[in-house]
């Protein structure tokens, strides 16, 4: 909260010392823009895993013409969901790393690269297609030595297996990140920037093109994490101050997987055909994007202008089987409210964002544009502890600063990080790597937590928080460094060591070696004693496997025969 909301005399209980320790010089007031929604989607169950939507929200003039996006949740934004290797049709499930969603936001895509003044055609905004590196799209295998280690995405998930409706991945996933596709084909959707490239050239497994994905991803300052379901969320932006005071319309595209109803059915929009690996996830295609929109007024003066329908849908995209070879670019049209669209279920279709009162109002999205005084930046956090630490990630706590010094709630937590022992001062935070803050933000004075995923075992790290307010004025940083926990064994991929060895669960002699298991060893006593054999042994030497590039190709080479063979009786 800013001072506007307590009083700027409080200003002066505060000690010196915490006024100067906060961002120096921040500007006596901003204007900004704030929205409040809450988020519905398809809460978690025994089969099936949580789907959370996707959201992007933008701002025009009244005569349509684009002016900014002001909030887009991440897994778009920052890892590409719109642009990443693969058919758009390809089955899903959790966390899914392939298949390009162009149907995801339509609406926002189309308008912001045709509708944005001063640029002379559309293809100035659009993005390079990635594509796998082999070339082979309309097929969801790649080769070993075109995956890298992923560290967000997991690996393609059966639907029967049990990690299917878990809330981590199962095990370590190899993923090939793509490249630029040939031909320069665009995109209306920018590619993922959370990439630290492996290049080929230095031994890796990644292309030159993935140096470029960061470049060319406009949208990482505005991305979030996406809001939890159920969960009453506020985004704040702040107004350019070269943006001219009038009349403007908030709009907001929510787009939501699986989301089926009569009108939109798994049959419509069914799994890939003709490829090896159809088994793999289910369809994710039913209603398409929705759109809600809000007329509002910057000015000098607080605006409030609320919503509680929906103002239309996005494209669907084409119905029935797709060939995999040629990619559908979606239209921006807004198709008219229509009784195809869900309008009395809770987090889906037209009520995916749901019903929410705050002052007396009853809304789907509530927009407040209003000036904020703010005469003091944020305060630091507390000193960082370590509350615990796992093979792949850790929990840490600070006591939290205030928006206004130790005043208030802050808006947000930046948290960058580095591998090694050195901490990270104020001067090096924006050049460190970036994670995500996910939590509940809590008020100064109270125990702020910061769970973290993705990490190496047995790491050192440093890692460093510091805080934003409204105006995006920046508080000092507080750093912390810990060394991650040592492996556990546990749940691994199905194919242990041919999986590592190959890189991916779905390289082709993976696949082959896996199906044999099946078919042939498990149809016998001797067969299945094996297998039992290879299950007790084979996680240990698989996590030694998979963590060696040199490990791998000699696995590789040892494996090459076995192979061969399988190839000739199968």
């Amino acid at each position: 909260m800013a001072v506007s909301r307590r009083g700027v005399a409080l200003l002066a209980l505060l000690p010196w010392f915490l006024v100067s320790d906060a961002h120096a010089d921040p500007p006596a007031s901003c204007r900004v823009v704030d929205v409040d929604f809450t988020p519905g989607g398809s809460p978690s169950t025994s089969k099936d895993p949580e789907i959370v939507p996707q959201i992007v929200a933008w701002l025009e003039k009244p005569n349509g013409e684009f002016v900014a996006t002001l909030y887009i949740t991440d897994e778009t934004g920052r890892y590409g969901l719109g642009n990443r290797p693969g058919r758009f049709d390809f089955n899903s499930g959790p966390i899914w790393p392939y298949g390009r969603r162009v149907t995801v936001f339509p609406v926002w895509a189309n308008r912001r690269v045709s509708n944005t003044p001063g640029v002379s055609k559309r293809s100035d905004l659009m993005f390079p297609q990635v594509n796998y590196q082999n070339g082979e799209d309309f097929n969801l295998s790649h080769p070993a030595g075109d995956s890298s280690p992923e560290v967000h995405f997991c690996r393609p998930l059966i639907p029967n297996e049990p990690s299917w409706d878990a809330a981590t991945c199962p095990s370590t996933a190899y993923t090939d990140k793509g490249q630029f596709a040939s031909g320069s084909p665009t995109e209306l959707y920018p590619p993922r920037a959370d990439v630290i490239p492996s290049l080929k050239s230095s031994g890796g497994q990644d292309s030159p093109s993935v140096e470029e994905y960061r470049n060319r991803n406009p949208f990482d300052a505005v991305s979030q994490a996406s809001p939890r379901l159920g969960m009453e969320t506020q985004i704040s932006w702040p107004i350019p101050a070269d943006l001219a005071m009038g009349d403007y319309v908030l709009f907001m595209e929510v787009s939501l997987e699986r989301d089926v109803n009569d009108h939109y059915t798994a049959e419509m929009f069914p799994s890939p055909a003709g490829i090896p690996w159809s088994t793999y996830g289910v369809p994710y295609r039913g209603q398409p994007s929705v759109i809600y929109q809000v007329p509002i007024t910057i000015g000098n003066t607080e605006a409030i202008a609320t919503t509680d329908t929906y103002a239309g849908y996005g494209d669907p995209g084409p119905t029935g089987a797709f060939d995999g070879k040629t990619f559908p670019m979606p239209d921006g049209i807004i198709r008219p409210p229509d009784d195809t669209i869900t309008t009395d279920r809770p987090g889906s279709g037209a009520a995916r964002l749901l019903l929410t009162s705050k002052g007396g109002q009853l809304f789907r999205i509530r927009v407040d544009a209003r000036t904020e005084p703010d005469l003091v930046a944020p305060g630091p956090p507390g000193a960082m502890a370590v509350i615990d630490t796992q093979a792949g990630g850790a929990t840490l706590s600070f006591t939290a600063p205030g928006d206004d010094g130790v005043i208030g709630s802050v808006t947000g937590f930046d948290v960058r990080y580095r591998v090694g022992n050195a901490p990270i001062g104020d001067s090096e935070f924006d050049a460190a790597n970036e994670a995500r803050f996910t939590g509940r933000i809590v008020k100064a004075g109270d125990l702020q937590t910061l769970v973290i995923a993705n990490l190496l075992p047995e790491t050192p790290y440093s890692f460093a928080v510091r805080a934003f307010d409204d105006c995006h004025n920046n508080g000092k940083s507080t750093t912390v460094m810990f060394t991650t926990a040592p492996r556990k064994l546990g749940e691994v991929d199905a194919c242990f060591i041919a999986t590592a060895a190959y890189g991916s669960l779905l390289a082709n002699d993976v696949e082959m070696l896996r199906r044999f298991r099946d078919r042939m060893l498990r149809h016998s006593v001797l067969g299945e004693l094996a297998v039992e054999a290879y299950y007790t042994f084979g996680p240990a030497v698989a996590g030694l496997i998979g963590e060696s590039d040199l490990l791998r190709s000699t696995a590789r080479d040892a494996l090459a025969p076995l192979v061969r063979w399988v190839r000739e009786v199968h």
